[in-house]
């Protein structure tokens, strides 16, 4: 028979009962150095205390109460975003595909109301991931995961990420705005290059459309910034955020300039759920953190430190690991062995992490990760590889100067 959970996963047999900082404990009593961050998601780690209070103590008064009336939290964590992100407002969500399906919604409603209803279709890029609604498995693109589902929803283009020359050559009148990752992470963690970034902006000014930037898994200090897209120094007119915005708890957000916003009148778009005070209680807490001096910074002193110790062990183990990608604590390993095989042996050696299109191993650590963590983790990367090396039969490279 079936079982009670639908087969929509391919789980491994890990079941967890407590988790401290950046550490897992599972229900048999093994103890897991975690690198996955529930895919980018426990910013704070686990059993934050500061997080912790701010939701039990909301939980205690009030969790729900929607939209039809004001929610304090979701008023000072909203004005909280705006005053640290180039966004005039934002709206609340649940989940990172929520908040593209929003943004590609605020991007049509904002060209149809200045003017041009026409502009209804949205450029898209080859090996983005913007979430597994049927709107947004469109704009992703991937023929495995519309596999069954039907017809394509209608209005998504897609070109090569980092050509620009095949960006301008698609866009036609009926073109509303440009929807990408700074950083493709279910893909294999590509980086779109900062000269593309900027050249993007340029021509949606030029052409009269909006960029957006899904920010989803690169967002919320992963990559050693608030978002991602400050490290090139562009500005997107409307983004979405998800992942480690709630440290764990579920809340998506999409922010916006005035010029799209100001579109989102009543009724046109909503959520029973979304930016409830439990939600926005565990927002503020994250952002308490996340926006206290120094953090940043330390942020992108571990990964620069984790660099180090990587770019160390691809060098000692070639036959298993060639290159680093990434920007921050968002990390991938492209692997030699299947990235599977890797997963496992990384697994086996007490670290959690999370595989990636084109052969990547995914490395996302809670971002308040010590020193002594980061050292632990390439620790038992290095265990993998060489239980991975010895099983394989190969002889330890040479390695030349």
């Amino acid at each position: 028979m079936i079982s009670a959970l639908m087969p929509t996963y391919n789980r491994a047999d890990l079941a967890f009962e407590r988790g401290e900082g950046a550490w897992l404990y599972t229900t048999d009593g093994r103890r897991f150095l975690d690198f996955a961050s529930g895919i980018a998601t426990c910013s704070l780690g686990h059993a934050n205390p500061h997080l912790v209070k701010a939701i039990t103590e909301q939980a205690a008064k009030v969790i729900h109460v929607s939209n039809l009336f004001r929610v304090p939290q979701a008023e000072r964590l909203a004005a909280r975003l705006v005053e640290a992100t180039f966004a005039d407002s934002v709206f609340f969500c649940n989940s990172g595909a929520e908040a593209n399906e929003g943004m590609v919604k605020a991007m049509r409603r904002a060209q149809a109301k200045s003017g041009h209803p026409e502009r209804t279709r949205i450029l898209c890029f080859e090996g983005a991931f913007h979430g597994r609604t049927l709107g947004m498995l469109s704009a992703t693109g991937n023929p495995t995961y519309l596999d069954g589902f039907g017809e394509r929803a209608p209005g998504f283009d897609h070109v090569p990420l980092n050509n620009m020359n095949a960006v301008r050559d698609a866009i036609t009148p009926e073109t509303a705005g440009v929807m990408l990752e700074p950083i493709q992470g279910e893909s294999g963690i590509k980086a779109a290059d900062v000269r593309f970034l900027k050249e993007l902006r340029t021509m949606c000014d030029e052409f009269g459309l909006f960029l957006g930037f899904d920010e989803v898994q690169t967002g919320v200090g992963r990559t050693g910034k608030l978002f991602a897209h400050e490290w090139a120094g562009v500005e997107p007119d409307v983004m979405s955020a998800a992942k480690g915005l709630g440290g764990g708890f579920p809340i998506g957000a999409i922010l916006a300039r005035e010029a799209v916003a100001k579109h989102l009148t009543p009724g046109t778009h909503g959520t029973t759920f979304g930016g409830n005070p439990l939600a926005c209680a565990a927002g503020n807490a994250v952002l308490d953190v996340l926006l206290a001096p120094g953090f940043m910074e330390r942020v992108q002193e571990r990964a620069a430190l984790l660099d180090e110790r990587l770019d160390t062990l691809i060098t000692e183990f070639p036959d298993i690991f060639t290159e680093r990608r990434g920007l921050g604590l968002l990390i991938g390993l492209r692997c030699v062995p299947k990235v599977g095989d890797v997963l496992n042996a990384v697994r086996n050696a007490g670290l959690l992490a999370v595989a990636a299109g084109d052969n990547v191993l995914r490395l996302v650590p809670p971002l308040i990760i010590s020193k002594q963590d980061c050292e632990e983790g390439v620790s038992r990367l290095r265990q993998a590889a060489t239980h991975l090396r010895a099983a394989s039969g190969a002889k330890t490279p040479e390695i030349t100067s």
